[in-house]
């Protein structure tokens, strides 16, 4: 094998991995804000504190004063 050969090999090997470690840490931060996006917002009417809840739920309790109250719905 000529060095010609070796050195196209070994750039393609580079970009190969460097291809892969891009897709992989790309799909896991999607993967990772995707899931803090989805949250559900709930206004306390009790202490007026706005928090974010679960996804699908329909109801949380407030952080600060443990008052259960619905999602807001825009």
């Amino acid at each position: 094998m000529d060095l010609l050969t070796a050195g196209v090999i070994y750039c393609f090997a580079v970009g190969v991995f460097f291809m892969g470690m891009w897709l992989f840490y790309g799909r896991r931060e999607y993967a990772f804000f995707e899931h803090a996006r989805r949250k559900v917002t709930f206004l306390c009417s009790r202490c007026d504190k706005l928090y974010a809840g679960p996804a699908g739920s329909e109801t949380c309790p407030c952080p600060r004063c443990a008052h259960v109250n619905a999602r807001l719905k825009y």
